[in-house]
């Protein structure tokens, strides 16, 4: 087997029942779909098997690069593309296409975040990623907003649909990871790049009052609510930080 390359976030899953059950939360039959970092091409073979109208195999490694050209040679609908899916441009994939990925962990927010803000056709995203990070993301019943759970909600729907025991990767990791599904909102009338910046901004002291945390924009403050301006932004709910954003940042 190939040695895992920490410095590249490896963690080679080797449990044929859970990538089954990843690649049965979505159509794939007649569908563009792309992996990130497949790896062995372990979960690659279960989607394979779904019948993909085209799969995208996105790798930077070299060495598995090399090895996914060896093995898939015979598949006319596989392209395989050696490059870091944090560079790649998906709108070189003109079709509407789907996300199928085990996520390396320390990049998986930012992979993320990015496919959300670009307008690239993207239906769905199903990915294995550190729950930690799914957690933080889910909106669903949460009391208190955080960055993640806010720019997730505003931008897509969004799903837990397992855990997963760190005993199904290669090496095992320390942490448990989850799948997840996300589908981005099509047409959203909000630019997301200033969005993410308004959520930096506003959760940097997530102890603190809104009034404190956006201080430098004073000249603004009578276009707020000054109950809203005076809570953390934690507690507050979502229309009161769209109101926030509408009134106060995004001008």
């Amino acid at each position: 087997m190939h040695k895992p390359k920490k410095s590249l976030g490896q963690n080679f899953l080797i449990d044929k029942n859970i990538a089954k059950k990843i690649v049965n939360i979505t159509s794939i039959y007649n569908q563009y779909i792309i992996e990130i970092g497949p790896g062995t091409g372990f979960l690659t073979d279960e989607i394979i098997k779904k019948k993909p109208k085209k799969l995208y195999l996105l790798e930077k490694d070299k060495s598995l690069y090399q090895n996914l050209k060896k093995k898939y040679y015979e598949y006319n609908n596989i392209e395989i593309i050696n490059d870091d899916a944090l560079k790649y441009d998906l709108q070189y994939i003109k079709e509407r296409k789907k996300i199928i990925s085990n996520l390396p962990y320390n990049i998986s927010i930012k992979l993320i975040m990015n496919w959300l803000k670009i307008e690239c056709k993207l239906q769905k995203m199903v990915l294995m990623i550190q729950k930690e990070v799914a957690d933080k993301m889910n909106y669903v019943n949460k009391i208190k907003k955080n960055r993640l759970n806010l720019f997730i909600e505003v931008a897509s729907r969004y799903n837990i649909e397992f855990d997963v025991s760190n005993n199904v990767f290669f090496p095992k990791p320390k942490i448990n990871s989850s799948v997840i599904t996300i589908t981005p909102k099509n047409n959203l009338n909000i630019d997301l790049n200033k969005f993410e910046s308004f959520t930096r901004e506003i959760f940097q002291y997530k102890r603190k009052k809104l009034s404190t945390v956006l201080k430098l924009k004073e000249k603004k403050i009578s276009l707020i609510n000054s109950d809203i301006y005076e809570q953390r932004a934690e507690d507050l709910t979502l229309s009161e930080l769209m109101s926030v954003f509408n009134q106060f940042y995004n001008y």
